[in-house]
C-alpha cells in the first residue's frame, strides 16, 4: 500500500521517470544487493533523463523544422564541397551561444535544408530554443502581423529566440518594406541570438536581392559579420538518401 502510495505521489509531482524507475526496480529480484544510495541514484538518472527527452521533444515541435534529422545523418561522401571539418566547427553549438549566423548557399538539391534542419536539431539537444521558417513563409507573417496588428508581438517573439531559421532566403519577391521589417529583426536579435540562412544565391547576390541599397548594407552587416559560410555546389541529392 505505501509503495502504491508512493508511486501515486510521484506521478502528482509529475515525476514519471522517477516512479518509472521506481515500478522497474520493484520487479527486479535481486535489486536489494544494491545500497540504499544507489537505488537513489538510479532513480534521480531516470527522472533526470526523462526530463532532458521532454524538453528536447518540446523544443524539436516548437522548431518546426523542415525535415527531421540530426548531425550524425551527414553524408560526406557526395561531391557537394561539405567538409566535415566545418560541421564539427558547428557542432558544439559555441556559434548559437556567441550568437553568430550561419550561412549555407548552394544549387537546388545539394542539401541545404537538411544541413539547417540538422544543425537546429543539434541546437535543441543543447538546450537551446529554436524556430525555422522558409523565407516566403517568413515574409507572408510579416505581413498577415502588419494587417492584423500583431507586429509587435512577432518581432517580440522572433527576438528572443537562441536559433532562428531561415531557409530558401530570396526564394520569392518580397517588398522594400518586408526587407525593412527583415532588417528589425535582425537588429532586435543583434547580440541576442544566432541566425542560419539557406539560400540558392550566393551570398554575394543577396545584395542585389534586396533592391534597396541602404536597407540591404544594413542587413548585410547584421548577417555576414564573423558568420560560418558553407558554400555547397554540384548535382542534386534529390534521388539519394537524404544528408
Amino acid at each position: 500500500m505505501l509503495k502504491n502510495q508512493t508511486l501515486e505521489k510521484l506521478r502528482i509531482m509529475r515525476l514519471e521517470g522517477m516512479a518509472d524507475a521506481l515500478e522497474e526496480q520493484r520487479r527486479q529480484s535481486n535489486i536489494s544487493d544494491l545500497e540504499f544510495e544507489e537505488r537513489l541514484a538510479l532513480l534521480v538518472e531516470r527522472q533526470y533523463l526523462w526530463k532532458e527527452n521532454r524538453g528536447l521533444a518540446a523544443r524539436l515541435k516548437y522548431a518546426q523544422f523542415k525535415v527531421s534529422t540530426s548531425l550524425e545523418d551527414i553524408d560526406y561522401r557526395h561531391p557537394r564541397g561539405l567538409k566535415r571539418a566545418q560541421i564539427d566547427q558547428l557542432r558544439s553549438n559555441g556559434w548559437v551561444g556567441k550568437h553568430q549566423n550561419c550561412l549555407i548557399t548552394g544549387p537546388t538539391g545539394t542539401g541545404k535544408t537538411h544541413l539547417a534542419s540538422a544543425l537546429g536539431h543539434q541546437a535543441c539537444r543543447d538546450g537551446h530554443r529554436a524556430l525555422s521558417f522558409s523565407g516566403p513563409k517568413l515574409f507572408r507573417e510579416l505581413q498577415t502581423a502588419h494587417a492584423d496588428g500583431s507586429l509587435a508581438r512577432l518581432l517580440k517573439k522572433l527576438a528572443r529566440l537562441d536559433l532562428l531559421v531561415i531557409d530558401d532566403f530570396g526564394l520569392a519577391a518580397v517588398s522594400p518594406k518586408q526587407y525593412r521589417d527583415f532588417f528589425e529583426i535582425l537588429d532586435d536579435r543583434q547580440g541576442q541570438g544566432a541566425t542560419l540562412i539557406t539560400s540558392q544565391f550566393p551570398v554575394a547576390q543577396w545584395h542585389e536581392l534586396i533592391n534597396d541599397a541602404t536597407v540591404a548594407d544594413a542587413i548585410m552587416d547584421r548577417l555576414v559579420h564573423n558568420a560560418y559560410r558553407i558554400e555547397l555546389k554540384g548535382e542534386t541529392m534529390r534521388n539519394q538518401k537524404p544528408g
